[in-house]
């Protein structure tokens, strides 16, 4: 099956050194294997929009070499799409009425989010208005081979519970729109943050109900601060140019020679590009070294 790889950032700012990582990882997995690169754009949360981020983004992404193949697509115009996605799996979902305050004593998963109980797979108590849309998950282990993080199992009854597809406040949920998304558009590969690994199982999950291919995933580091937290729009972390693009590579575990000009990093490491050398790690902190001596 022919290479289809994404890159789907949320228009909520410019990119940033972390968004850079995992479009550059994205980019360069397709390019070596010689696939198609899409790029859409994940605009369902309205409120936490930027106007003008999108297309600020794409400009960024053009300065930086990195161009995609076709048409931009925006999650905002694929309604129809999740529609009837959820129609597919009804007989897996339920109407939920439960607000997060009301399960805030329930058991914490591995990551310290809260795992729903299921107090509603019965049908809401009488009077309940129904908040979320879930899809009902069962305690089948989810298990696959992660290309740079190795083997991943969890069992997502357990350890998420049964998850929402529709938000209280409207929009489609992300797990949905993802997965919709990527098998609408053919996509084979996901390269992407390792900070998406835990949600994973819940994709495959989906897909599965769905009856769709389940991609192969590449999960990079998240590029942390010295602090500790993640690089991000809301962190204030810093616009990106060319002069980051050596720093990102060398994050990926690509050290290019130092006489490179900027408009050849992207050949360079397209040829030298392996998945085995990305660090096995979640997270990692920027190198201030970016170029071989």
């Amino acid at each position: 099956m022919p290479y289809v790889g994404r890159f789907a950032p949320s228009p909520t700012g410019p990119l940033h050194f972390g968004s850079l990582v995992a479009a550059l990882a994205s980019w360069l997995d397709a390019r070596n294997a010689g696939g198609r690169w899409l790029v859409r754009m994940e605009d369902l949360d309205q409120p936490r929009q930027v106007p003008g981020a999108a297309e600020a983004i794409l400009r960024q992404l053009e300065r930086l070499g990195l161009h995609w193949d076709g048409a931009v697509e925006y999650q905002s115009r694929r309604g129809e799409l999740y529609d009837d996605a959820l129609r597919c799996i009804a007989g897996w979902t339920y109407s939920c009425g439960c607000t997060r305050k009301e399960f805030a004593d329930s058991a914490l998963a591995m990551d310290g989010s809260r795992v729903y109980p299921g107090t509603c797979r019965g049908g809401l108590a009488p009077g309940k208005p129904a908040r979320t849309l879930r899809l009902r998950t069962d305690a089948v282990p989810v298990k696959f081979t992660d290309r740079v993080q190795g083997e991943i199992a969890q069992c997502v009854e357990v350890e998420v519970g049964d998850f929402v597809l529709r938000r209280a406040d409207g929009p489609y949920a992300y797990q949905l729109a993802v997965v919709v998304d990527d098998a609408a558009q053919g996509v084979t590969d996901v390269v992407r943050g390792a900070d998406l690994l835990d949600s994973t199982p819940r994709q495959i999950v989906l897909q599965r109900r769905l009856g769709v291919v389940t991609p192969r995933y590449l999960h990079v580091p998240v590029a942390i601060n010295d602090a500790g937290e993640k690089l991000s729009k809301q962190a204030q972390a810093s616009e990106i140019g060319l002069q980051d693009l050596a720093p990102a590579l060398a994050f990926l575990g690509f050290v290019p020679p130092a006489d490179l000009a900027p408009g050849e990093l992207l050949a360079w490491g397209r040829a030298h590009w392996s998945a085995a050398r990305v660090p096995r790690v979640r997270a990692l902190t920027p190198s201030s070294e970016g170029r071989s001596p």
